[in-house]
């Protein structure tokens, strides 16, 4: 009798650790579910990258529009901080001569890897490059990039002026910076609107951060504003 209740302490116990185990495993891993960075993480509702794509984001975002401002890319260094799932990333990279995909979030850079390799022709694989870098700075290498793009990332950074003037040394003289984020007003997608900066905000601190020929867009997409400024 000794023997049989020993067995059945011994499965109930091994029932109970598969069980534990089971529960402790991380969920498999997908594309992340949010497209921030150069920010510390702030909550936000889950899969907002999904919801930017599931609403048509190629049509209301126009990146075509927004490549364009940024002039021939050919020979050009880019940066793309927050560079989330890539979406401007995977664009600039047929154009440019190397492009920076930067980003907080190692779940970004680890997909953006397997996207590089699995995806990517080979002849473009070399010129995309990941780089994980911290709230507070893009580590970008000095004079390193001839231009530094920041979409629907902006609201998420604290420190703005510090960041945005720790950002210039990785801008090479008279470097562009192409911020795009969204409209402080309602409108039926993007993030909650108490956490969005407003245009003369973002616009004001480029000034304090020492940038120059600052022009703004407000007008060329309907739930974002555009800005351009030189280092």
């Amino acid at each position: 009798m000794r023997k049989y209740t020993f067995l059945f302490c011994l499965f109930g116990f091994v029932l109970v650790s598969l069980t534990a185990c089971r529960q402790k495993q991380p969920p498999a891993q997908q594309p992340p579910a949010s497209e921030n960075n150069g920010a510390e993480p702030v909550p936000r509702k889950p899969g907002i990258a999904e919801d930017y794509l599931n609403t048509n984001r190629v049509i209301w975002q126009k990146p075509d529009l927004v490549l364009d401002l940024l002039g021939d890319l050919n020979g050009k260094t880019v940066a793309d901080i927050g560079a989330g799932t890539g979406f401007f990333s995977l664009r600039m990279v047929e154009k440019a001569k190397k492009v920076i995909a930067v980003d907080i979030d190692p779940r970004f850079v680890n997909y953006l890897d397997s996207v590089k390799v699995l995806e990517l022709a080979e002849p473009l694989q070399s010129k995309l490059n990941t780089r994980l870098a911290t709230p507070e700075d893009p580590l970008l290498r000095p004079g390193e990039a001839d231009i530094v793009v920041i979409v629907n990332t902006y609201m998420y950074i604290k420190n703005r002026v510090a960041y945005l003037s720790n950002l210039k040394n990785g801008i090479a003289e008279g470097g562009m910076l192409l911020i795009v984020d969204f409209k402080k007003k309602r409108m039926p997608l993007g993030p909650p609107q108490d956490i969005r900066v407003p245009l003369y905000q973002t616009e004001n601190e480029l000034y304090e951060a020492g940038y120059r020929d600052i022009s703004t867009n407000d007008t060329a997409l309907d739930y974002q504003y555009i800005i351009t400024a030189r280092k």
